[in-house]
């Protein structure tokens, strides 16, 4: 079976032109490696590059969306695989039981609501999956602070921060991939414990 990673990022293109080129490569390095893409399903702002690029690329997409959002997000109907759900929560428990890792790219609430309800997950051993922020043009620097500053505070342990790997440009993360992947592949089985 293929590895596959989750990819959460916006459903707009943002102001930096960097976001949508690190999306764009992030898809076609994914489908480079043989990893299948699972995301939100949607055909506009990163999210709809990332897919596009993966599958010109020859990658194989999972999209996830719930039924509420198909006009907004403009679903992308021509994946290998679309599942509609009634909920977010069941989109985001679709996405992730799908998935090898997790790489968050540039995006609004909705990638920061997913990147923390696993990293939570995550932090109360729920699973082992890698969970990679793609830290585009220095965007993420105020959430690695803002993780830091939890930690210093002392509402988390310093292993909080050993879960999530910060990866500048979509070389070093394919480079990280590569190094997570196997040992992901290998615990997958065991790792989704009443999510």
């Amino acid at each position: 079976m293929s590895l596959s990673v989750c990819v959460y990022c916006g459903s707009r293109d943002g102001r930096d032109p960097l976001y949508a080129e690190m999306a764009e490569a992030t898809g076609r390095m994914l489908a480079a490696n043989g990893w299948g893409l699972v995301y939100g399903a949607g055909d506009v702002g990163l999210m709809g590059r990332v897919a596009r690029t993966h599958q010109a690329a020859g990658g194989r997409a999972l999209g996830v969306i719930p039924g509420h959002l198909f006009p907004r997000e403009i679903a992308k109907r021509d994946l290998d695989r679309l599942v509609v759900t009634e909920t977010m929560h069941e989109r985001k428990k679709v996405m992730f039981m799908n998935a090898d890792a997790v790489v968050c790219l540039p995006g609004g609430a909705g990638s920061l609501d997913e990147f923390f309800e696993v990293l939570t997950w995550r932090q109360i051993g729920l699973h082992e999956k890698p969970i990679l922020l793609l830290d585009a043009g220095g965007y993420w620097h105020p959430l690695v602070a803002l993780l830091d500053h939890v930690v210093a505070q002392g509402f988390a342990q310093p292993s909080l921060r050993d879960f999530v790997t910060v990866v500048p440009d979509v070389p070093a993360l394919e480079h990280a991939l590569r190094a997570a992947l196997p040992q992901a592949a290998a615990s997958s089985s065991a790792t989704m414990r009443s999510i």
